[in-house]
């Protein structure tokens, strides 16, 4: 008798997750797709040894995955990510068609291929540049077995796997200045491998809407003070509002920079201080507006017991995914920090690109007489 021992309830999730770890890594990963399989590098780490290796691998046949964001940066007006031939792997060419601002597109841009697609989605997962080297393998080509493989149907089902994957790890009372009666409620899952937490202040009546917010976690601001945003405030502004009044929950979820992960936050606000507002930064990135979930944050409420929520947001995408998550949204309230200097064309390009509800011209009028 053969006995097998398996260490995973979902081995494709698991896959995910190696492949994840993987391209963190700046090391290779194989994707298995309906059409055949294919060897994806990341762009990020990519120096003259590496681009050297792919060369001899890919014999002419390797190609560029570009996200539409990032083509719109090079001139052409895409809503689907692009693929340019490269019959020499060429670092430098590929650093100005995936990240330099004086890029260019110097050959056809073909259509993504599902695989091309899949792969892109790797990189996103991984919180690394999106953009990706594909080298589709030939059956006469062998892999060596310590590079992980992944289906892309694997890829492409991870995010709504983990969404339903929430599970409560650990919870403590963790009194606050300002709001001594407060508990720290830790879930694993929900965005990849990511912990999240609730922090539910005071004692909420559950039986009752209750006092929400979903706050995504912005190391710069809610830590450091950063002047270049409104986060710290939102964030210090509403615990103290929800101790004041019957309490409420307040979600910090690790989606940093808009989903897009702290070291391209960081990429965005080099080019910020270039002269780009927020969103054309991270579309020189290759990032869309906005890279968030909020699908797992309502799970994660109906997990604490709510089923009704007040909730303090600016952003209409939040009370959107709350309502299709099956939770009453009774109301809506805004959440308002200090304009700065720094932060004034931040606060501008959010009301006038992505819809949120600020009063800008309000906000410096009250700023202006205090």
């Amino acid at each position: 008798m053969r006995l097998v021992l398996s260490l995973s309830d979902n081995p494709a999730v698991t896959s995910v997750e190696r492949a994840i770890m993987e391209f963190r890594s700046a090391r290779p990963v194989v994707v298995d797709g309906h059409e055949g399989s294919a060897l994806v590098v990341g762009v990020e780490d990519l120096d003259e040894g590496r681009s050297a290796e792919i060369e001899v691998l890919a014999g002419g046949h390797a190609h560029l995955v570009l996200p539409p964001a990032r083509l719109r940066r090079l001139g052409l007006e895409r809503d689907r990510p692009g693929r340019l031939a490269l019959p020499v792997v060429e670092r430098e060419r590929i650093e100005v068609l995936a990240l330099r601002l004086d890029g260019r597109i110097d050959a056809p841009v073909r259509p993504a291929g599902p695989l091309d697609e899949e792969a892109l989605e790797l990189a996103r997962l991984s919180l690394v540049l999106p953009a990706v080297i594909v080298v589709p393998l030939s059956a006469g080509i062998e892999i060596d077995k310590s590079v992980v493989r992944v289906t892309g149907a694997a890829i492409r089902d991870y995010r709504r796997a983990k969404a339903a994957d929430l599970s409560i790890v650990s919870r403590a009372p963790v009194p606050l200045e300002g709001a001594p009666t407060s508990e720290f409620v830790v879930f694993r899952g929900g965005e990849g491998l990511r912990d999240q937490v609730a922090i539910i202040v005071g004692r909420p009546d559950l039986s009752q809407p209750v006092t929400v917010r979903l706050h995504s976690a912005c190391l710069t601001g809610d830590l450091f003070g950063s002047l270049k945003c409104d986060c710290g405030d939102q964030l210090r502004g509403t615990v103290q509002f929800m101790a004041e009044n019957e309490g409420g929950i307040l979600l910090y979820l690790d989606q940093e920079g808009r989903g897009n992960g702290i070291a391209n936050k960081i990429r965005a606000y080099k080019l910020q201080s270039q002269g780009y507002d927020t969103y054309e930064a991270d579309e020189v990135l290759g990032f869309e507006a906005d890279q968030r979930r909020f699908d797992f944050a309502g799970t994660m409420l109906k997990k604490l017991g709510v089923s009704a929520v007040r909730l303090m947001t600016n952003n209409p995408e939040k009370i959107r995914a709350l309502s299709e998550a099956g939770l009453q949204v009774i109301s809506d309230h805004r959440v308002l920090g200090r304009p700065t200097a720094e932060n004034v064309s931040y606060l501008a390009a959010k009301r006038d690109r992505a819809g949120h509800y600020i009063d800008l011209e309000g906000l410096l009028a009250c700023s202006n007489k205090d």
